[in-house]
């Protein structure tokens, strides 16, 4: 007999209810990725770790995949012709592949395997799991789905591309059924600029220290900022009332120039940040809003111009559940740099603390719209060839499992969320089908029939939070 399985924290199952619902999402936003003319790709989930292991925060989370058995393989010779070529069999003792923690790097392989055959600039999306080794915690997990859209280009990257997967995504998460979804918005120029125009030789460890802003208190980032990137009081001063700006138009333009900062990096990132808060006016609604946000650091070394971070309203415990920005080196040969920007949103990361607290789940537990009636086991031949002739037409059908009374058949329809039953006809009259929430019931012909559009995939309920 087999013992009750120890649950897995960081690894999220969801029940089929809830399940659908993910789905929905993960269709509608591959629909609006398609409608901007962006391509679907699918990376491997393992890289070389050198690839991977950058010598920062995140290799302590990166998942190294090697065989089983692998170190014992290596004492006897491994023969497997399969593996010949293969990275791993030079040494199949030795871990040198590890799980993607995120679709950038993986991203950046691709760009650089294919660019012979790609056509730039590249728009791409990816929906996909990646993997961590971080501490489980409600919305932070080990294993997660994400999606990515970037624009990659070779050697100049044009400006209005960072406008463009900005409106891409608001798009996208606009048409979800989510709680209303924040972008902040900031420059690395701006910031960089700032700081240069300060007397701050390098903003680099500036930049670390301020972008904890939402994890310490303002206190504490001053004196970090004065102990350990070496800034004087009145430089760390500065650098607090720069990032207390905040507006969702170009107001903050003119309360940066009255810090009294200047510098030509700081030029051009406030105009390149007006431009993007001037042209989010076209994809703004009660849904999605974006705000100029000037503490807004993104602790990534490769950012370099527009820097993006989502937050969802209500949930604001759970941190940004998406972000991105631009990098001029998303990835390199040696002779031709591939710049790129880019966004992900966490799908994982907002969908399950929902589901989780009951806030979000779908009509039913099943893909089923109707279920045939089964009047007894001699009919069942019957049954089957009538909802066959409704999925010719696209309709999920299943027949019932047994020939039960219809009463406890319609309840099996009831549990499942299964809108319509269907009642083969007897005695040479006409089938039925019957919508078991309105109890309207009228005569149909399996060839004709359709339900309503919106019954024929379950769709997303979403409940007021208790």
């Amino acid at each position: 007999m087999m013992a009750r399985p120890t649950p897995l924290s960081g690894f999220p199952e969801l029940l089929p209810a809830a399940r659908n619902a993910e789905l929905a999402v993960i269709d509608q936003l591959r629909k609006t990725f398609e409608l901007h003319g962006y391509a679907n790709i699918e990376t491997r989930v393992a890289e070389p770790l050198d690839r991977l292991v950058k010598g920062g925060e995140i290799d302590k989370e990166v998942y190294v995949m090697r065989r089983l058995r692998a170190a014992e393989d290596a004492d006897v010779g491994d023969t497997d012709s399969t593996d010949v070529g293969d990275a791993d069999s030079i040494d199949v003792g030795r871990a040198d592949l590890g799980l993607h923690f995120d679709l950038t790097v993986p991203f950046a392989r691709y760009v650089l395997e294919n660019a012979g055959v790609l056509e730039f600039p590249f728009r791409r999306y990816q929906i996909q799991k990646a993997w961590r080794g971080e501490r489980p915690q409600e919305g932070r997990f080990r294993e997660f789905t994400q999606a990515d859209v970037d624009v990659v280009m070779k050697d100049e990257l044009p400006f209005h591309f960072e406008v463009e997967v900005a409106r891409v995504m608001a798009d996208a998460l606009s048409r979800l059924p989510l709680p209303p979804l924040r972008m902040r918005v900031n420059n690395r120029k701006l910031i960089q600029g700032f700081y240069r125009g300060i007397g701050c030789d390098d903003p680099t460890p500036v930049i670390r220290i301020v972008d904890k802003l939402d994890k310490l208190p303002a206190d504490t980032v001053r004196e970090l900022l004065e102990s350990d990137a070496g800034l004087s009081s009145e430089q760390a001063a500065r650098c607090l009332d720069l990032a207390t700006i905040s507006s969702s138009d170009r107001s903050f333009v003119d309360r940066v120039r009255a810090l009294g900062a200047q510098h030509e990096l700081l030029d051009v990132g406030l105009e390149e940040l007006a431009a993007v808060m001037e042209a989010s006016t076209s994809f703004r609604g009660e849904r999605f809003s974006v705000h100029a946000d000037l503490s807004l650091a993104r602790g990534l070394d490769y950012y370099t111009g527009t820097v993006f971070e989502l937050h969802m309203e209500g949930y604001e415990f759970l941190k940004a559940v998406g972000g991105g920005g631009r990098y001029d080196a998303l990835a390199s040969d040696g002779r031709t740099t591939y710049p790129g920007v880019g966004i992900s949103f966490g799908i994982s990361r907002s969908l399950v603390p929902l589901i989780s607290r009951g806030v979000l789940t779908s009509t039913r537990s099943v893909p089923s719209a109707v279920l045939v009636a089964l009047p007894d086991e001699q009919s069942r031949g019957r049954c089957d060839e009538i909802a066959q002739r409704l999925r010719e037409r696209d309709i999920a059908v299943e027949v019932a499992a047994s020939a039960q009374k219809y009463g406890r058949q319609i309840r099996y329809a009831e549990r499942r969320g299964i809108p319509y039953v269907w009642f083969p006809g007897t005695d040479g009259g006409p089938d039925q089908v019957k919508d078991i929430r309105s109890g309207d019931q009228v005569d149909a012909d399996p060839g004709q029939w359709n339900p309503p559009a919106e019954d024929l995939r379950p769709r997303v309920i979403v409940k007021e939070q208790q």
